[in-house]
């Protein structure tokens, strides 16, 4: 597992994260905090097959937080979108896990592998298991994504995700 000493070199070297809040707050002991940029809400049902043939992501909208900037959410499933920009090296795979804070206020962030070659600015889905909700401000740390060297691959990620949200020129 990378520490916070390698971490921060691949950060400031430019080749692992861009687009954070704040690199101090963020970056913990053995992972990186990621932070909240929007909320949406799914507005209908999605499909898995095993060839993806057939795979329909659902559709989703997005949700408006409050004017500070508060997204007020009911128990129920969510997408989450990152700020942040994530580049993984050949050499690395991550995973990401919801926050201590965030399972203490009865929501969970569920994620995927983050396969070497991934570059996007990501999303998970977020489930409120609290009956009573949670209030998630924007830019909050809700996950934390720690990395793993291994054996460098010969041909990173190249799915339909690859450079998901990235702007032109990122």
């Amino acid at each position: 597992m990378l520490n916070s000493s390698e971490i921060r070199q691949l950060i400031e070297d430019g080749r692992l994260i861009t687009d954070y809040i704040d690199l101090d707050r963020q970056l913990q002991p053995t992972g990186f905090d990621l932070s909240l940029s929007e909320v949406l809400a799914y507005a209908d049902g999605g499909s898995v097959d095993f060839s993806n043939v057939e795979r329909v992501i659902p559709k989703t909208t997005p949700l408006e937080p409050d004017e500070d900037g508060w997204y007020s959410l009911r128990q129920g499933c969510y997408v989450i979108v990152y700020n942040e920009v994530v580049r993984i090296p050949l050499d690395v795979v991550a995973l990401a896990r919801s926050r201590s804070t965030m399972l203490r206020n009865g929501a969970a962030v569920e994620t995927a592998v983050w396969d070497p070659g991934y570059q996007g600015r990501s999303n998970s889905l977020l489930v409120v298991h609290n009956p009573h909700g949670i209030r998630l401000k924007r830019d909050a740390r809700v996950a934390q994504l720690v990395f793993f060297r291994i054996e460098e691959v010969g041909k990173g990620y190249d799915g339909i995700f690859q450079r998901e949200r990235m702007r032109e020129g990122e």
